[in-house]
Parts: structure tokens; sequence; C-alpha cells
């Protein structure tokens, strides 16, 4: 009986390791758009945090003010990595809930 419990249970991980990394790959293939204030910067990233694309609107180039630009695009990434982690969250989270992090 033992071994018939142990093939059970090898089972049961194989199938959650197939669902968790299909539920990592659809993620990773989502993507997120995040914007500054005033959407000054827009950013979009993949699921892995790969930013993918980033604009910026041409009167947020302020020659004499760029710390006005590197706020606003530290804003933009910010927002987008916060959507990320908590897709990543929310998506993956069933899975590792329970074990240490």
């Amino acid at each position: 009986m033992r071994g018939g419990n142990m093939a059970g249970m090898m089972k049961q991980m194989q199938k959650l390791q197939k669902e968790m990394t299909q539920a990592q790959d659809e993620l990773n293939a989502t993507e997120f758009t995040a914007t500054s204030a005033s959407d000054m910067v827009t950013v979009v990233f993949s699921g892995d945090k790969t930013l993918k694309d980033i604009q910026i609107k041409p009167e947020a180039i302020d020659p004499d003010d760029p710390d006005m630009l590197q706020d606003l695009v530290l804003e933009a990434v910010n927002a987008g990595l916060k959507q990320v982690d908590d897709a990543t969250k929310a998506k993956m989270g069933k899975y590792t809930r329970g074990l240490p992090g």
C-alpha cells in the first residue's frame, strides 16, 4: 500500500508542477501597462518583468528640469512592476501558500 500512496503523491506533484508551469507561462505572456502622472510616461512590462516598451511625451522632456522626467519614468516603472507583482501573487499564490518565502 505504501508504494501506491507514493505513486499517487508523485502523480499529484507532477500535475501541480504542470499547472504551475502553465500559470507562469500565461503570466509571462501577459502585458502590463502603467503610466506616470498626466500620462507623460507609459511603460509596458511582460509578466517576467521585462520592460518591453517605454513612451515619453515630448512635453515631458524639459532640458531645464531633467529631474522631472526621471521622476516620471520612475513612477511609471514602479507602477508597472507593482502590477506584475500583484498579478503574480494572485495567479501563483495558490501554489506557494504555506511555503516558506
